[in-house]
């Protein structure tokens, strides 16, 4: 059987092409015109978000304590956690580049069946507003600050506030065509800063011995640092490719598409 994009799928596949489109563009355009890389810095700031709350959640899953959570101003971030056991190690270092791809391709299912982008949007900045409550805040309180520094603790906490705000405000005041596109340019947004910071994590893993989640997998399971770079980078091309395949394709069935309205 070969595949073809679903007819009601075709609007959806041509936002996410336009949201696509102008991120390329965009990002060309910021190797000539620094300032328009500014354009990325919040949604880079968002992807952090999400891959330090991976790493978050997956601590608590395990049955372990996080102890802080912090997100910088060069788009780095740092959860702090008491782990045991090499197995535990392997989903909370897994968690934070898995989780951002997943979390992208899930925006990219939730746009193609066609549910709402509002509420995408609310849920979006409820997690962000819960991970800066609970995690950015609560946390190093109940741990006396031991793991942050002062200047760390205020740029999460704003850093956070003002993502979760612009996010809700965005779901309630903009026009039903402007938060579609939002969510649409969130979700490419989310899905490229996980692809580039993997390839970022590659070279740092080949070239350095710098701290890294694949440094700590190294530690804790004897492989190379490199091995679980590459591990993840299938995974992620995985989940990319079934985001996509949900998101715009339908098996063409004597001429009927899978997706029936």
């Amino acid at each position: 059987m070969r595949y073809k994009v679903a007819r009601e799928a075709e609007p959806q596949f041509t936002l996410l092409l336009i949201a696509t489109l102008l991120s390329i563009g965009l990002w060309v355009a910021s190797w000539f015109i620094p300032f328009v890389g500014w354009v990325f810095y919040p949604l880079q700031l968002f992807a952090t978000f999400i891959h330090e709350g991976g790493h978050a959640l997956a601590t608590v899953l395990t049955g372990n304590a996080v102890q802080s959570l912090t997100v910088s101003p060069d788009g780095s971030g740092a959860v702090w956690s008491q782990g045991s056991g090499w197995f535990s190690q392997l989903l909370i270092s897994s968690a934070g580049y898995v989780g951002t791809t997943a979390f992208g391709a899930g925006l990219l299912a939730w746009i193609r069946f066609g549910y709402s982008s509002r509420t995408a949007l609310y849920v979006s900045a409820a997690l962000i507003g819960v991970l800066t409550v609970v995690f950015g805040i609560l946390a190093p309180v109940t741990n006396l600050f031991s793991t942050v520094t002062f200047g760390g603790l205020v740029f999460t906490i704003f850093s956070g506030v003002v993502i979760a705000a612009v996010l809700a405000l965005t779901a309630k005041y903009a026009d039903l065509k402007w938060a579609n596109f939002a969510l649409a340019f969130l979700a490419v947004q989310t899905l490229l800063n996980a692809v580039f910071s993997l390839i970022d994590l590659f070279f740092i893993a080949t070239l350095t011995s710098g701290h890294s989640d694949a440094a700590n997998m190294a530690a804790a399971t004897g492989l190379p640092g490199i091995v679980w770079v590459l591990i993840w980078m299938a995974v992620s091309i995985l989940l990319i490719s079934v985001g996509l395949r949900i998101y715009a394709v339908g098996k063409d069935r004597s001429g009927d598409s899978l997706f029936e309205n």
